[in-house]
């Protein structure tokens, strides 16, 4: 399951109106998906953004008038809507709407979407007066009644100071429902937790306790939970990573945060639990820096035992998610010690992975691991991690949207009686 919009043409058409910026994001997210995206910028839009800015982003040609010599001796107005997968209009203004809803064919925008025998996806933009004129909501119901899919918009404040319905929609929110198009999503709907990178325990203000994980595992999982539909949160210690795009990320530095962090997000339906969590904390973090003097040892630093957030997660209780996967790091004998963490640990699958000279994969964009159950266990040759992610949430989408698993099935009963 491979849900990115990969060769897939889209035909941008963005309207007159001060959303017009975050069409340059849009972009942005289409083309790092690897779709080829062409725009159509109106008179109106180019207002607000330059056919520059558009230009640089989507690396292709932008449309702007009907007349245009070249584009109109190749009929560009037909070539443009037949060569496209699927037309979107982001923003669509008041007027956009109702030029589509009439049959109007004045610019190049509506030309194309009049001539066009492809998809039509929406996402209004303007004043909340105008959008709940009755003639505005006419042209709505027009267009539904076509099969042309809306997308918001939402409610909140407007660029007019104004605040109601009319905001368009965030460009991950359009982003996700071009993915919705091409995909069915066997995620949508669902809720899923994912924790990832290290955690940083303080022995002063300038040293901690650390560990060597990346967060690109974890990242990329809630990445393809994402693009499956779930309504994801991701739970990260420290990574020098960006914000994964659409996923509401939680940004922690110590395992007690981290736990904090999780337990708010609770309920929910999945939990991945990637994250390098440090065992140990010291006891006594020190509020100045230990200075370091001559002829002195080195200060003893007493430890103690973290939250053990896998199991706490995993834990039956009202609150345990559906679906608990944990991640084993092993220095030997990783199928023996991930199946024991499995049993003791109350969870319900576990991705291993060996972490030696030869396949030391902290830090890497490659992985290469095992998914291991109370009984069995199958091996996942060397892959990208983002190649690793998709395959776990294929594997998730099978479980969770299967009937036979569930708290009550017959494998989580072997699951607790061998965790007793």
């Amino acid at each position: 399951m491979k849900q990115s919009l990969e060769n897939k043409s889209i035909l941008l058409i963005i309207s007159g109106g001060i959303a017009a910026y975050k069409s340059l994001e849009l972009i942005r997210l289409i083309k790092k998906s690897g779709a080829n995206v062409r725009c159509i910028l109106t008179k109106g839009g180019a207002q607000f953004i330059t056919p520059l800015s558009v230009a640089s982003l989507s690396e292709e040609q932008v449309y702007t008038d009907l007349f245009s010599l070249k584009d109109e001796t190749e009929m560009g107005h037909i070539r443009l809507s037949r060569e496209a997968d699927v037309i979107i209009a982001a923003p669509a203004s008041a007027n956009t709407i109702a030029k589509i809803a009439h049959g109007r064919a004045d610019n190049l925008a509506s030309t194309t979407l009049l001539a066009s025998d492809k998809p039509i996806l929406i996402a209004p933009a303007m004043n909340p007066e105008m959008w709940d004129n009755e003639a505005t909501q006419g042209n709505i119901q027009m267009l539904e009644q076509r099969g042309i899919t809306m997308i918001g918009p939402a409610k909140g404040d407007t660029a007019c100071g104004e605040t109601g319905m009319g905001r368009m929609s965030e460009p991950e929110e359009i982003f996700g429902a071009l993915l919705s198009f091409f995909y069915e999503r066997p995620l949508k709907g669902y809720k899923a937790l994912v924790t990832a990178g290290p955690t940083y325990e303080p022995i002063d203000p300038v040293r901690f306790i650390g560990n060597r994980s990346s967060g690109k595992q974890g990242y990329a999982i809630a990445s393809a939970l994402f693009e499956a539909g779930a309504d994801v949160t991701l739970v990260s210690g420290p990574a020098a990573l960006p914000d994964p795009v659409g996923i509401n990320t939680i940004r922690v530095e110590t395992a007690d945060e981290m736990l904090n962090a999780c337990q708010s997000a609770l309920p929910a339906d999945i939990a991945i639990c990637t994250a390098a969590v440090s065992d140990w904390a010291p006891k006594d973090n020190k509020t100045s820096k230990i200075k370091k003097r001559r002829n002195h040892t080195p200060p003893a630093i007493s430890l103690k035992e973290n939250p053990d957030i896998l199991a706490r997660l995993a834990k039956d209780s009202p609150n345990r998610p559906d679906l608990v996967i944990g991640f084993a790091a092993e220095t030997e004998d990783i199928l023996d010690n991930a199946r024991e963490k499995l049993a003791r640990k109350n969870c319900d699958l576990m991705v291993a992975n060996e972490i030696t000279e030869a396949e030391n994969v902290f830090g890497a964009d490659q992985n290469h691991v095992h998914l291991v159950t109370l009984d069995d266990s199958e091996e996942w040759p060397r892959a990208s991690k983002k190649t690793i992610a998709r395959k776990l949430v294929v594997r998730i989408a099978k479980h969770i949207n299967n009937p036979k698993n569930n708290k009550e099935n017959t494998l989580n009963v072997r699951r607790i009686e061998a965790a007793e």
